[in-house]
């Protein structure tokens, strides 16, 4: 259903942590007019572990409504409670969300039965195409292939974003899954190479500071154009990288304050990019020539 340079959509803050509906306005329109594939509102890097579902629902409603459907958007809906993330996605779905994703139960540890279990419930819930994400440096919990295997069957869960950046893993999961299941890498370091062994596309943090660049990636590795997608993905390399200098979305949302395009403002237990890692993301920007 989705391709491409996806954006882990950042969720734009005034200094006292409230939402800044101008900025994010023009954070879509900044995707929509340089190619971005779809966006992720509410995902990680959207900073939903520290929204409440009121504000979580909103940012989701209104980014539906900037996108005016120029763009699909995808709604972050994932939560270690069930019955929450139940609410969350069918919230997602009346706000016009045309897909949701929905990260592995945090903190809780499940089994791999209870991941199985979990997924369907939400499935068999919400009728609305549903990708599954893996993500174990974040959630201490690790969806192993095999269970990847079962819940494709399940008719409304679509895809994973697989986010470990092990590029094996990835093509063990296409192998598993076939190719109606859509597997989309969640690391961009490895993000090129993933999609070049087959997955449609990265569910990308890069994508917010370099919307353009990682289309045209993503559009060359799609096309089995290796040599195209390397040269675009050696220049963005640094952002990669520097853009994990400390938690995500803490680098990233400094970067975009540093392209003039939000303020600092961001939520508590996470801060303000440290002084330090701020000049490293300047050079990465500066490197990748978005500045």
């Amino acid at each position: 259903m989705f391709q491409g340079s996806m954006v882990a959509l950042v969720t734009p803050m005034h200094e006292d942590g409230s939402l800044d509906e101008t900025a994010l306005a023009s954070l879509v329109e900044f995707h929509v007019e340089n190619g971005t594939d779809a966006i992720i509102a509410m995902g990680t890097t959207g900073e939903s572990a520290t929204l409440n579902e009121t504000e979580h629902c909103a940012v989701v409603r209104l980014v539906v409504e900037l996108s005016a459907g120029r763009i699909p958007v995808i709604a972050g809906t994932g939560s270690n409670s069930t019955q929450e993330a139940i609410d969350l996605t069918r919230c997602a779905k009346e706000a016009g969300a045309v897909a949701c994703l929905l990260v592995t139960p945090y903190y809780n540890k499940p089994t791999q039965e209870g991941l199985y279990q979990h997924f369907k419930a939400v499935a068999e819930a919400v009728d609305v195409p549903q990708i599954l994400y893996n993500v174990p440096g974040r959630t201490a919990v690790d969806m192993l292939p095999e269970t990847v295997e079962r819940l494709s069957t399940i008719g409304n869960i679509i895809g994973i974003k697989e986010a470990t950046g092990d590029v094996d893993r990835g093509k063990e999961i296409m192998r598993r899954c076939g190719s109606d299941f859509e597997v989309y890498s969640g690391d961009d370091a490895t993000a090129m190479e993933l999609i070049l062994a087959g997955a449609r596309g990265d569910i990308s943090v890069t994508a917010n500071v370099a919307p353009r660049e990682m289309h045209e990636m993503c559009t060359a590795a799609l096309a089995g154009d290796a040599s195209k997608a390397a040269e675009i993905n050696e220049r963005l390399m640094c952002l990669h990288t520097n853009l994990f200098c400390e938690a995500n979305p803490i680098p990233v949302k400094w970067a975009l304050h540093d392209m003039g395009m939000m303020s600092t403002g961001i939520r508590l237990p996470l801060t303000v990019l440290a002084a330090e890692n701020q000049k490293l993301v300047h050079k990465a920007l500066l490197q990748a020539a978005v500045i």
